[in-house]
């Protein structure tokens, strides 16, 4: 009996590339999609497990589903003289109604149910462009943070100069409101002092009257 095609699409489908620097971790991810009507069962194997950590490395993909897996490359020296061994193999299963010991399906499982499909690991260092990029943002960083201060101070200084123009609004609509009450109670004491004035002078004339009236009568009586 012929061994099964693989019934996943990989993506990439034959090289995992991973780009440097490789100073730090460095991470590729490979797509595995299901184009069945049926569940499939995946296990990520690697020559060098060392230096790969491979998240999931096992599981289960419904009909129709996809599922991303991500590739994390070890910090390593890297020669470019040395050319690449590093390989992958994805072997996939058809997954039974039940599926509880994933351990043992692998295990039992017959070689002519297996499908796999291989992946060599490719290292690319940075391009020059790539390079040219990273040198102009590491320059930019510093004017971008000068900007953002820039910008802050400026912000404070606008911040503070509304609290200041409120604060001068407040003081004029004060100094408006003191003087027009000094205005009015000037007024209000001026018209008191006429309106005692004009009351006081009928009573005066009342009083001289009535002198006159009594010296008037007192002579006629005498």
């Amino acid at each position: 009996m012929s061994k099964l095609d693989q019934i996943l699409i990989l993506d990439p489908p034959c090289d995992l590339k991973f780009k440097g620097p490789f100073t730090g971790v460095v991470t590729t991810n490979l797509k595995l999609k299901n184009p069945s009507d049926r569940r499939v069962c995946f296990k990520v194997k690697t020559t060098a497990p060392r230096r790969y950590c491979v998240r999931p490395n096992s599981g289960v993909i419904e009909a129709g589903a996809t599922v991303i897996i991500s590739v994390m490359l070890q910090p390593f020296d890297y020669d470019p003289n040395e050319k690449s061994k590093h390989k992958f193999m994805v072997q996939t299963i058809f997954a039974p109604p039940n599926v509880s010991d994933m351990d043992s399906l692998w295990k039992d499982a017959k070689p002519d149910d297996l499908m796999d499909s291989k992946l060599r690991c490719v290292f690319e260092l940075p391009s020059e462009n790539d390079k040219v990029n990273d040198v102009e943002a590491t320059k930019a960083a510093p004017d971008l943070k000068k900007v953002l201060e820039k910008c802050k101070r400026q912000q404070t200084e606008i911040n503070k100069l509304a609290e200041e123009n409120r604060q001068l609004k407040e003081d004029g609509l004060r100094m408006r409101k003191v003087p027009r009450s000094d205005h009015m109670t000037s007024n209000s004491t001026s018209l008191l002092g006429r309106e005692a004035s004009t009351t006081s002078l009928p009573s005066l004339l009342v009083v001289i009257a009535a002198i006159f009236i009594g010296f008037f009568l007192g002579k006629f009586i005498l």
